[in-house]
């Protein structure tokens, strides 16, 4: 018998949102911007929690990546348990479980609790953030206003992100590492606090329990997967990435091979038959892919080429990302006027001279074209995210709101992951060549560990004479750049592929009804 959804909320599947329903948005911003904010405010961290635990280098890296792999993970299984249990019930203990991990994290007296704070972080955060977007979908039942509360809450998530490093300095000034966890707990519970009052429960009836043994493969493949991925980031495309690449690709085709004999699966893959789901899952995934490196290396070329301080660089971040703010609340607005493929079609096209313009970024620290690159990608990236999400959510079935709301998620976390890998590498390979073509031939020691990144090699400067010291800044700079110039030609390609996409493909699938 075919799943049914019960719902607490009055709302009918066309009926405007009423106050409750925009308070719960409010509510709903908290877990949202929180959960972003925990993905960079511990970068600032390292060096004063590095002081205080003495974690080890592999300790060290897993304590800042573990966050992200298990949300990765966890994503999609808790958006369809949030389907089966109730979203507003998972949220809420979610929120719990993320207050107290992050009171763990704050006090953590070691590397290994610290990290294992991390682990339930990341849980936690998957468990709110499917439920956050899935309930926005039952509060928001008119296509025009769901649009508008989406963007609102993506444009919370991208201020989350960017804002996260300017806190963590903030607070660095004036308290210890652990108080950059601190932050989440009064926010926490008002949460739970207003919860209750302000969101909808909704319990879909018949659909049987969540299948553990599913969940796990899906775990093990998504986790495997992104370890690769990660390694290839941050190392090389050697045996060890291949070989985790390899494992977490054959436990997902067992996942999905199970997914084809359960009569109630965890994952619906008829979802993907529908050219609206499975379109817009792809233009969200390639345009985070195409968008991650350029703007990690932008960010790095403000501190490392510019001269910017890590706040600095994090106030210089303000204006794009204000701008990336105001065109995702606007996107929906404009699709009254246009159709939601146009709309796509054209941000991409302005992310596209964002990227032109980002290509043209010089060694010799002005901000200009790498601020300005950076708001149009903003621009056009911010926009696009609020109309595809939109489409995303209202193609799934209502009962599958939380499975919809976890792919389209664990989409953006792959994009992120596997740009930063592929791109990134691309990248990397280019700094090292132009490097050694500029300045590895003359016998220089320092030019050698100059291959590694920018950074080491200002680090290596800084042990020469003056002359050979500024030779290798000039060149590695140089070098840089060049690497920059490279991925915004490659991010530039992939967004002109997705406009073209945008116009051919989404333009052509019928509106959402609005009512």
């Amino acid at each position: 018998m075919a799943a049914s959804t019960q719902s607490t909320s009055a709302t009918t599947p066309h009926s405007r949102a009423s106050i409750r329903d925009w308070l719960g948005l409010a509510i709903l911003a908290l877990p949202t911007f929180l959960v972003a904010i925990d993905m960079t405010v511990l970068h600032l961290a390292v060096p004063h929690l590095t002081a205080a635990l003495r974690p080890s280098s592999a300790q060290l890296l897993w304590i800042i990546d573990i966050y992200g792999f298990m949300i990765a993970g966890c994503l999609v299984i808790m958006g369809t348990l949030g389907d089966r249990i109730g979203r507003r019930r998972l949220l809420l203990a979610g929120a719990v479980f993320f207050g107290v991990a992050s009171t763990f994290a704050a006090f953590a007296g070691s590397a290994a609790t610290l990290l294992t704070a991390r682990a339930l972080l990341g849980v936690s955060a998957a468990a709110l953030m499917p439920s956050t977007l899935a309930l926005l979908t039952d509060m928001f039942r008119d296509s025009r206003q769901r649009g508008i509360a989406i963007a609102i809450w993506s444009s919370l998530f991208m201020a989350g992100t960017t804002i996260g490093p300017i806190i963590g300095g903030a607070l660095l000034e004036y308290f210890w590492w652990g108080s950059v966890f601190l932050l989440n707990v009064p926010l926490m519970l008002i949460l739970l606090a207003a919860g209750p009052f302000v969101l909808p429960e909704n319990v879909r009836s018949g659909g049987g329990r969540l299948d553990l043994a599913s969940a796990a493969l899906f775990l093990s493949a998504v986790l495997t997967a992104v370890y690769g991925i990660k390694h290839i980031a941050t190392n090389a495309l050697d045996l060890k990435a291949l070989l985790a690449l390899a494992v977490g690709l054959g436990i997902g085709t067992m996942f999905l091979n199970r997914q084809t004999k359960l009569a109630d699966p965890m994952l619906d893959l008829s979802l993907f038959r529908n050219t609206r789901f499975s379109a817009g899952l792809a233009t969200q995934f390639l345009t985070i892919f195409a968008v991650a490196t350029p703007y990690f290396l932008s960010t790095q070329y403000l501190q490392l080429v510019a001269g910017l301080s890590p706040l600095e660089a994090g106030l210089a971040m303000l204006p794009p990302m204000l701008a990336g703010m105001a065109a995702s609340l606007l996107a929906p607005v404009a699709t009254r006027i246009l159709h939601p493929g146009s709309v796509t079609g054209l941000m991409m096209l302005i992310a596209a001279v964002g990227f032109a313009l980002l290509a043209l970024t010089s060694a010799d620290g002005t901000l200009n074209a790498v601020l300005g690159g950076l708001a149009l990608i903003t621009i056009g990236s911010s926009a696009t995210m609020a109309v595809i999400v939109n489409i995303i959510i209202s193609a799934a079935p209502e009962e599958r709101a939380g499975e919809a709301s976890g792919l389209s998620e664990m989409s953006g976390e792959f994009g992120m992951a596997l740009g930063l890998a592929v791109i990134g590498s691309v990248a990397s390979a280019a700094y090292r060549l132009s490097l050694a073509k500029a300045h590895g031939s003359d016998g220089n020691a320092g030019a050698t560990g100059a291959m590694d990144a920018l950074g080491t090699a200002i680090a290596e400067a800084e042990k020469l004479d003056t002359a050979s010291g500024n030779a290798l800044l000039t060149a590695s700079r140089e070098a840089f750049v060049t690497s920059l110039a490279l991925s915004a030609v490659i991010g530039l390609t992939l967004v002109l592929g997705l406009a073209v996409l945008a116009f051919r493909v989404l333009r052509r699938v019928p509106r959402q009804n609005s009512g």
